[in-house]
C-alpha cells in the first residue's frame, strides 16, 4: 500500500540510512530532540517530514516503511 505518512529520517554521512513512521510531527519532533540528545552526531542528521511510502502492515497490526518513493520532477 502507498500513502503518506509523517517520518524520522535519518541520514549517515549524507546517505538515508533508516526511517520510522511517526503519528505526528511533534511526535517527530519530539523523538528527533530525544534522540540528538542521547547519541554522537557526528557524521549524522535527523530529518522529520512528510513522505510518500510503500507501507508494510506488521503481525501486530502496526506499520512500517518499506521504502520511501522519491518522485522526480
Amino acid at each position: 500500500m502507498i500513502k503518506f505518512v509523517i517520518a524520522l529520517s535519518l541520514f549517515l554521512n549524507g546517505e538515508l540510512s533508516e526511517y520510522r513512521i511517526q503519528n505526528s510531527m511533534s511526535d517527530c519532533l519530539k523523538n528527533k530532540r530525544i534522540a540528538t540528545r542521547n547519541m554522537n552526531m557526528d557524521n549524522k542528521q535527523l530529518v522529520c517530514g512528510q513522505v510518500k511510502a510503500i507501507i508494510d502492515k506488521n503481525v501486530d497490526g502496526s506499520e512500517s516503511i518499506r521504502k520511501i518513493i522519491i518522485e522526480s520532477k
